[in-house]
Parts: C-alpha cells; sequence; structure tokens
C-alpha cells in the first residue's frame, strides 16, 4: 500500500495551523504542525515529510532563515507570508522555496499549489540519476560536454562532477545546465534561459526556472568546491564562465 503524502505546517498562529491542517487532512494528506522553526528541524530529524508549508513571519526565527538552513534532500517548501511583494517572493524562490503564497489565502488554492509542487518533484524523482550511473563514470554515450572538469553527458542525461561521481539534476535543471553549456562564455537573459530550456511541459515553467537556476548553482558549487560557474551580471543576465569542449558548445 503506497504511503499517505505527510505535510508539516510551520506557523506560530495556532489557528492558522489548524485551520490548514484540517483542510489538507479533508483531502486526502497526513499532517504534522510545528510553532516554530526549532520544532519543525526537530520532527524533519525524527519523521519524514513530502512538503512543507512555512510561514515567513515567526518571531525569533523567520521563515527564510529557516529556509536557508535546509539542506538539499530538504523536502519541496511553500512558504507563506503576509508580505506579498514581488521582492520577497523572488528571495523566498531564490532561496530555494518552490512556491510562495501571500497570506491569507484560500485553503483551496493552497491546496493547488500543493498538487503542483507533488507532482513537479515527482517528475524530478522519476528523471534522477538511475542505478545505472556509477556504471558510466568510464563509458559514456559519445555526446558530451565538457567544462572545468565536469561531464555532461548528453546522450545519457547525466551529470558527472571533477571526481567522476554522478549528480542527480531534476529534468528542468538538466535543460537549464544545457542551455548554460551549449552557449558558454555569453551573457544570457532570463527570456533567452526559457526559451533554449522550457520542455514541453511549460505551463509553470516561468516561475520554476528561479528555482532551478538557484538549486542548479548550489549542486554545481558544492561539487567542484564552491568555486563560480554561473555568474550573474547585474541588469542583464548570466554568464557560463568555464570553457566548454564537445558537442554543440559555442564558444
Amino acid at each position: 500500500m503506497d504511503l499517505q503524502t505527510r505535510i508539516l505546517i510551520v506557523d506560530d498562529d495556532e489557528g492558522i495551523r489548524a485551520l490548514i491542517g484540517d483542510f489538507l487532512a479533508k483531502h486526502g494528506y497526513e499532517t504534522k504542525t510545528a510553532a516554530d522553526p526549532l520544532e519543525m528541524r526537530a520532527l524533519l530529524a525524527q519523521e519524514r515529510f513530502d512538503l512543507i508549508v512555512l510561514d515567513v513571519m515567526m518571531p525569533r526565527e523567520d521563515g527564510l532563515t529557516a529556509l536557508r538552513q535546509l539542506g538539499l534532500d530538504a523536502p519541496p517548501v511553500i512558504m507563506l507570508s503576509a508580505v506579498g511583494s514581488d521582492v520577497d517572493r523572488i528571495v523566498g524562490l531564490e532561496m530555494g522555496a518552490d512556491d510562495y503564497l501571500a497570506k491569507p489565502c484560500n485553503p483551496r488554492e493552497l491546496l493547488a499549489r500543493i498538487r503542483t509542487v507533488l507532482r513537479r518533484r515527482a517528475t524530478a524523482n522519476v528523471t534522477a540519476v538511475p542505478a545505472f550511473a556509477e556504471a558510466a563514470t568510464e563509458a559514456d554515450s559519445g555526446d558530451c560536454l565538457r567544462f572545468a572538469g565536469w561531464r555532461m553527458d548528453l546522450g545519457l542525461r547525466l551529470l558527472f562532477d571533477p571526481t567522476g561521481a554522478p549528480i542527480t539534476l531534476s529534468d528542468g535543471e538538466f535543460r537549464l545546465l544545457r542551455a548554460f553549456a551549449e552557449h558558454p562564455r555569453r551573457v544570457l537573459t532570463r527570456d533567452q534561459l526559457l526559451d533554449w530550456s522550457r520542455g514541453e511541459d511549460s505551463e509553470h515553467y516561468d516561475r520554476a526556472i528561479d528555482v532551478q537556476l538557484s538549486r542548479l548553482r548550489r549542486k554545481l558549487a558544492e561539487g567542484q568546491g564552491g568555486g563560480e560557474i554561473i555568474r550573474t551580471v547585474r541588469n542583464e543576465g548570466y554568464l557560463f564562465v568555464p570553457a566548454v569542449s564537445g558537442g554543440a558548445a559555442a564558444n
């Protein structure tokens, strides 16, 4: 029998925790609540959750600080905030949130966002590094891009860091990296990245690309010692720093 989807609701307002929890429970989700990030981290250390609904405005430690401390293996996060400006939304997405919703929100809209994020994460997991990736560290499909010690196998849709270890990328992250690697040392605008990297299912990609870019940069930085591979060019776009060999890279 499939495990029930489990959602952790983090908010300092007991009434909001109860309202969201009861509503999601009626729609088939198992929910737990935490009054602050400290309690959230304790629950994450003990139990499995599929998604976190995280409030931004909390005393002592705010939601953005708590989000920053979550690791790459953390469940997806939907932020809730009474401050619904574009700047706050973008900051939340850049820091790794999967979606951002202004409070007060309609519980049905939250439910729709939860379903979208979980569906997107499930699709990403299907395209994660498969079991045969370890055996592919030496043999490749012959259609590869290489940069700064990394190897991106376009045929097998795999990425290997400079030590030869496979790196898990979602489908969107892989397409985004390919767009960068095939156009290195050029300033690329966000619109260009959207055009070159969006897939067939692009309904929510305009918003998702910000999340994917943030996570891709973190994975590349952690995999090669913190050096810069994707540089932000203020008011213009992004630059893929290293030279690229192989494939159709346009140096």
